[in-house]
């Protein structure tokens, strides 16, 4: 019985928490889309041996995703502080924490991107080579509607893993999820809101990937 008066007490912190949760996964997701995406293309198609070849483009462009995903998210979103405050004027709340959160997704999701894409068939790239389509023909008809199982795959992995990190920038006040696990169940040691917490986390995930497996299959036409 307290269990479950404990539970309706904590259904406002809860909603507010999920909510500034998928606010930051949302902006996060949408930054990763709109950069991440065309950094990736650009990532597979200067490689050895494909139509925009280019080792120096690529080898810059590698290197940056590299070095951004060799540093630990936590360590990242301390640094990345300063930045924050320049473009939202506060360090703390699901704004704030959405500036590192993009800053994290970006590589990640292009890599993803560059690896679906590794995944096609070369024959049909140097088909649409053969037949004089233009770099940009290739990439919008040829690359994209064939990868793109594996970019809603690369998406939904890259959604998890932003649901992940959110709940880490709970920690500088971030927001959402973590941070009500963190405030009111670490600090005050109250296992009910720390259990509550892990369960959201659990289903929130579960949604997610399920949803991401579902479009997936539709998209192939394999």
């Amino acid at each position: 019985m307290m269990l479950l008066e404990s539970l309706v007490q904590l259904m406002p912190d809860i909603n507010k928490a999920f909510f500034e949760t998928l606010y930051m996964v949302g902006i996060s997701l949408l930054v990763a889309i709109v950069l991440g995406l065309p950094l990736g293309v650009l990532l597979f198609v200067t490689d050895k041996g494909l139509f925009l070849e280019n080792s120096v483009v690529k080898g810059v462009a590698g290197w940056i995703v590299n070095l951004i995903r060799s540093i630990p998210y936590i360590i990242l979103l301390v640094a990345l502080l300063p930045l924050t405050n320049l473009l939202t004027g506060t360090t703390i709340g699901p704004t704030a924490a959405s500036v590192s959160l993009s800053v994290a997704a970006i590589p990640f999701f292009a890599r993803m991107v560059e690896t679906s894409m590794r995944e096609i068939d070369k024959g049909v790239i140097e088909s649409a080579i053969a037949v004089g389509a233009t770099s940009w023909m290739i990439i919008k008809d040829v690359l994209l509607p064939e990868a793109k199982p594996g970019l809603v795959q690369g998406l939904t992995i890259t959604t998890i893993s932003l649901v992940g990190y959110s709940a880490m920038a709970g920690i500088v006040g971030g927001g959402g999820i973590g941070d009500l696990a963190i405030r009111f169940g670490y600090y005050r040691y109250d296992n009910t809101v720390m259990i509550t917490t892990v369960v959201v986390l659990i289903l929130l995930v579960q949604v997610i990937q399920l949803a991401g497996d579902s479009i997936s299959k539709k998209v192939d036409k394999r």
